[in-house]
């Protein structure tokens, strides 16, 4: 009896996770110029190009080949998942935020960066990520950054 239950406890719980679960994550796009569909199909409209490699997304759901995604500017859709890459980037999300010389606010300023900016991300610490952008390399603070870190 006790095997039973045990055995339809796992059936639900199994179940139950897999169609409740939502757990959202990062990705980048792998391509300069990458489609975003209205549907998880090649046959639906496109609705943006979206023209930056190494942009953040966020995944919300799965279907198939396809990830439903969401920008940094609240705009979602579907990608096809060959468009997609686990490289680590992210864009600044505040105005004027300083790439330091080492992870604290006490070292030498860099640069000031301007919100909407990409940065590749290096490796990331609690509170800093060590990051490159065109010509420049340095610590933000982390909670200004949005994307995979």
């Amino acid at each position: 009896m006790q095997k039973v239950i045990l055995f339809i406890f796992c059936i639900f719980f199994i179940t139950f996770k897999q169609s409740h679960a939502k757990d959202e994550y990062f990705m980048t796009l792998r391509h300069d110029i990458v489609n975003l569909r209205q549907g998880p199909s090649k046959d639906y409209p496109i609705k943006i190009f979206y023209k930056k490699k190494f942009l953040p997304v966020l995944i919300q759901d799965i279907s198939y080949n396809f990830r439903k995604i969401r920008d940094h500017e609240n705009n979602s859709g579907w990608i096809h998942i060959s468009q997609l890459s686990k490289k680590k980037a992210a864009i600044t999300i505040n105005n004027n935020e300083i790439i330091f010389k080492k992870a604290t606010i006490y070292s030498n300023p860099i640069v000031i960066l301007e919100e909407g900016r990409l940065v590749k991300i290096i490796k990331c610490k609690v509170s800093w990520c060590k990051v490159k952008t065109s010509i420049y390399k340095g610590w933000v603070k982390k909670n200004s950054l949005w994307g995979l870190l």
